[in-house]
């Protein structure tokens, strides 16, 4: 069994990353089992900011993970960072404050909706999608992925109800034509292999 303990940031990551996590476990490695811990949810800019408020999350994380021989799974919008040098930087920091776990640091460029929009034509239909949905010509310049999608339904996007919705859906092989989500799935994918 893989048990991987997530910290992310929005309300709607609580509920959608087992589920990310879990489809790609499916695609990766068929049959596995993944134990999924109930996600720890952090303030933003208390998490990068503040050391000891961190440190509490990152050792509350670890100590889940560290028990069954998992990984802390860090998930979190870079909105205007960059990734390149903020990923890093929360890696090196995680580790210092507990080096005997296993850590997957990934940033989602700008947020983590801008992943539905390089696979935008898995979701034709629903929620009053188009049934020609198409993406953006350029998805990572899109700098508000929940505005280009909520312009697109029938409705208000809703972050608890559509994120969930989203990723049990969205086709996972044409989301990695985007460079960031292509890094996440690579690295979750690396450390399932590393724990089996």
């Amino acid at each position: 069994m893989v048990h991987v303990v997530p910290i992310v940031e929005g309300h709607g990551e609580v509920e959608a990353v087992p589920v990310l996590l879990r489809r790609i476990a499916e695609m990766t490695c068929p049959g596995q089992l993944l134990k999924v811990n109930h996600p720890i949810r952090v303030k933003i800019g208390s998490f990068l900011k503040d050391d000891s408020y961190f440190k509490k999350q990152v050792t509350l994380a670890a100590a889940k993970a560290v028990q069954s021989g998992g990984f802390v799974l860090i998930l979190l919008d870079c909105e205007d960072d960059c990734p390149a040098i903020l990923g890093p930087q929360i890696l090196e920091h995680a580790r210092a404050v507990r080096s005997d776990v296993n850590y997957v640091v990934v940033l989602a460029y700008r947020e983590y909706e801008s992943w539905f929009l390089a696979s935008a034509p898995s979701l034709r239909g629903i929620y009053g999608f188009p049934p020609d949905l198409e993406p953006p010509a350029d998805v990572e310049a899109i700098r508000d992925a929940k505005g280009w999608l909520g312009s697109r339904m029938d409705r208000k996007y809703d972050v608890t109800t559509h994120q969930l919705e989203f990723t049990s859906k969205f086709d996972i092989s044409k989301a990695r034509t985007n460079k960031s989500f292509n890094r996440c799935f690579e690295r979750i994918t690396t450390m399932f292999g590393m724990l089996i």
